[in-house]
């Protein structure tokens, strides 16, 4: 460290914060230094520093799969951010699992971890009382019951939003595939919708809600659903992009076109909406901004408890590509009718 100190022109002590990732060194220098620990091969021993300062410089995000595009852009913010503060990531797959969630959690108590980052809109029980310590921050689905700092956007703005487009488009009857039951963005998201429905002055009862889990699969089945409903839908503002692709694929294997026949529009903007066909028209998430923020936030609590840490609300946007067109209006085109109150969930 003195001869990283000497070649970079600062203390020992400035180099020993650089390294850790401190706020209180300047981002350049904190990148030279850096590059000239790198020419030396000098590597910091996170073991001994964890047993010097009694933390592990590690955070763990908790979410319900990997495998979903959504989840997988996120980590990399968190991780780069981590990263250049000085501490490591460790990723926790619950795959749904409420029990392999508690004993994730129970990394934040033995101290092989400093602090944790949920994805799944709930913390593990044994945790609740530490979420007031401020070593837990939430991404995009609000914690019930606690006030954990989420960083998050607009979902019910954002449904809203993509609605509205389908209705300047001149739909009227246009149907909403739901993200999992009990999901706090799943029940934002059909409130933006039907409050975009209102708005246009159409009647509660003419909206169709259809659940799905945020699958491809639950979105094909719910635009099945929605297809065997007496009068089709000429529209469908789906939750999620990956339910969004299922229900287009429904569509496809009954005949009909996107969107000559169907307008869809998602939710999420993951990597494969632009690469579909047809391209899909969607909401757009800053979800790698949006885990670094969480990382930011996290790791500003852990090196200062004090230190206040307020929600975030990031910005999206409604991108528009060719999922989504204006209704046909020929004598061709069957309107929508209201379902009979046992298929789908009504509005």
């Amino acid at each position: 460290m003195a001869d990283i100190a000497q070649r970079a022109g600062v203390s020992v002590s400035t180099v020993s914060r650089a390294l850790a990732g401190s706020t209180l060194v300047a981002p350049e220098m904190r990148r030279r230094i850096a590059r000239i620990a790198g020419d030396e091969g000098y590597v910091v021993n996170q073991v001994a520093r964890g047993l010097r300062l009694q933390r592990s410089r590690q955070i763990l995000i908790i979410l319900p799969t990997i495998a979903n595009p959504f989840f997988g852009e996120v980590v990399l913010g968190v991780e780069e951010e981590a990263q250049s503060r000085g501490y490591g990531v460790l990723v926790g797959n619950t795959s749904g699992s409420a029990e392999r969630a508690e004993a994730l959690g129970r990394n934040l108590h033995t101290g092989a971890v400093d602090g944790l980052i949920l994805l799944m809109g709930r913390i593990p029980d044994s945790l609740s009382a530490l979420a007031a310590k401020d070593r837990v921050v939430a991404i995009s689905e609000r914690v019930h019951d606690l006030d954990v700092p989420t960083v998050s956007i607009d979902n019910a703005g954002a449904a809203r939003e993509a609605t509205a487009h389908l209705l300047g488009l001149g739909h009227r009857r246009i149907a909403h595939i739901a993200g999992r039951p009990g999901s706090n963005v799943a029940a934002q998201r059909i409130a933006g919708y039907r409050a975009a429905l209102a708005a246009a002055g159409i009647a509660a009862c003419d909206g169709v809600v259809v659940d799905g889990d945020f699958s491809v699969a639950s979105g094909e089945a719910a635009m099945a659903r929605l297809l065997d409903l007496p009068v089709r839908p000429t529209a469908v503002f789906c939750a999620g992009d990956e339910m969004a692709i299922g229900a287009i694929n429904a569509a496809h294997a009954r005949g009909l076109r996107v969107p000559a026949d169907l307008s869809v529009v998602g939710f999420d903007d993951i990597p494969f909406a632009a690469a579909f066909n047809p391209r899909l028209t969607t909401i757009h998430q800053p979800r790698r901004e949006m885990g670094r923020a969480a990382a930011g936030l996290l790791i500003d609590h852990i090196d200062d408890p004090q230190r206040p840490a307020p929600s975030r609300q990031l910005p999206h946007r409604l991108v528009i590509r060719a999922s989504a067109a204006a209704l046909d209006h020929s004598p061709a085109a069957r309107p929508l009718v209201a379902p009979d109150p046992a298929g789908g969930r009504g509005s």
